[in-house]
């Protein structure tokens, strides 16, 4: 059985894509960053603690866990903690390119792969009304860097360069080979 470590409704989703019946258990791994880690490859190593975590749940199964991270000017931009947080995120993305990392891990009992997709997003120059106004929707509160380009965040975003669905929050295709990969193998 494939066991989704992630409670997100647009993984759930995407996941369908690939295989229509699995089970969910996310993982509480809490989303500190260790220093240790480089900065791009965080949402990888997250990925791998959220499998591991479930992998402990589910021997025998195979464990997916997914992490995304919105990068800009050297820092990671996760889940805003406030309106204020997210008003600061989405000024700091506004008229700039920002890089979105989905890290992705596949597990079964002590076999584990995990690997990374990037995806490069430019966003508008946004003024503080159209901001206030996008944050007022409710959209930005559970979203790395306080945007989901799924939703009314799309009217934000000027274009992008890569896979649309790592910036939704899980790269379809390339988990699609990946887990092939890892099946045939074992």
């Amino acid at each position: 059985m494939i066991v989704l470590a992630s409670n997100s409704p647009r993984r759930k989703e995407l996941l369908r894509l690939i295989c229509p019946s699995f089970a969910i258990e996310p993982a509480d791994i809490g989303e500190g960053i260790d220093e240790n880690i480089p900065l791009g490859k965080m949402p990888e190593y997250l990925a791998r603690r959220k499998a591991e975590c479930v992998n402990k749940i589910h021997p025998g199964d195979t464990i997916i866990g997914c992490d995304t991270g919105v990068f800009i000017n050297n820092m990671m931009l996760g889940k805003p903690s406030s309106d204020k947080s997210a008003f600061e995120m989405l000024k700091m993305l506004s008229g700039k390119t920002h890089h979105v990392i989905t890290g992705c891990a596949i597990c079964r009992d002590d076999e584990i792969i995990s690997f990374s997709q990037i995806t490069e997003v430019e966003f508008y120059p946004l003024t503080d009304e159209e901001i206030s106004a996008y944050i007022d929707t409710g959209e930005p509160n559970d979203k790395a860097g306080a945007y989901g380009i799924q939703g009314k965040g799309a009217l934000l975003v000027k274009q992008i360069k890569g896979d649309y669905y790592n910036v939704v929050g899980l790269p379809v295709a390339l988990l699609n080979k990946k887990l092939k990969e890892f099946e045939d193998r074992s």
